[in-house]
């Protein structure tokens, strides 16, 4: 079993939310969280200290702590706004352009996901900006309906990676579906809107989706860790996602990335 870890660009800056609810709810969350016990006061007071910063992303302290631990991550950057994914653009093509610099790997979040028009607007649009001529996506949200993988191989993407279930990689046309296995937000907000589970709840949890998934014969274990949380406002999150990598190395587990799965499947197949 192979491990492919990617990220999802959510946000960038917080001002890109003044004309939605993200900023009101992120605070609500935060206060909810806090007297539920949750986060600490200083994981809070590290919230809310972060609004004035104006950032809310961590994408070069990921590509740094991936590359001092040789995982080829790839990260997923929308070219569209819904649902709470607002930034613009401009900013989008900035870090398009600068994770692809630092060599690491992108794909497009995907926002349409059932109108093949609109689908094929974002293709050609991230295709212009990053001039990349084979690139795969994840929807946000993992939003997905009976024809969107057929939508994505007639698009022209070589792999999506939405549908979450315990399942091998598998091909529609020429497109290749490398189902999802973990995502941090199902884990620590488990059956909930907030945080909910400790650091070791996350951990035991963890350990039993991945030896699952190595009995069940998974070939490519994918982890979905949003660079949201690489941060100390999001203390426990990232806590595990360093353990997470360091326990996957300590089982002897190898890491892989989308391209390369690809190229291994193409010659088995």
């Amino acid at each position: 079993m192979k491990i492919i870890i990617s990220h999802d660009v959510d946000h960038i800056t917080v001002w890109e939310h003044k004309k939605d609810l993200i900023i009101p709810k992120y605070l609500a969350r935060n206060m909810i969280e806090l007297m539920s016990g949750a986060i600490r006061g200083k994981e809070c007071c590290l919230r809310f200290i972060g609004l004035f910063k104006n950032k809310w992303h961590n994408i070069e302290e990921l590509i740094d702590f991936d590359g001092k631990e040789s995982i080829p991550s790839t990260f997923f950057v929308a070219v569209d706004n819904a649902l709470g994914l607002h930034y613009s653009l401009k900013d989008a093509e900035f870090w398009i352009k600068k994770i692809l610099q630092k060599r690491c790997d992108v794909g497009l979040h995907g926002i349409t996901f059932n109108n093949y028009e609109n689908i094929k607007n974002e293709y050609n649009t991230f295709k212009e900006i990053s001039k990349l001529n084979d690139f795969g996506i994840r929807m946000h949200y993992l939003r997905n309906n009976n024809n969107t993988l057929e939508y994505l191989n007639n698009a022209g993407y070589i792999f999506d990676s939405t549908l979450f279930k315990f399942q091998n990689p598998f091909k529609v046309g020429n497109i290749w579906e490398f189902p999802l296995h973990i995502m941090d937000v199902y884990l620590f907000n488990k059956n909930s809107h907030w945080q909910n589970q400790t650091l070791q709840q996350v951990k035991d949890e963890t350990k039993i989706i991945v030896d699952k998934s190595y009995r069940k014969g998974i070939k490519y274990f994918t982890i979905l860790f949003h660079d949201r949380h690489f941060s100390c406002s999001f203390k426990r999150w990232k806590d595990w996602y360093i353990w997470v990598v360091d326990y996957l190395k300590n089982n002897g587990l190898e890491f892989t990335n989308y391209r390369e799965a690809i190229r291994e499947l193409e010659k088995e197949s």
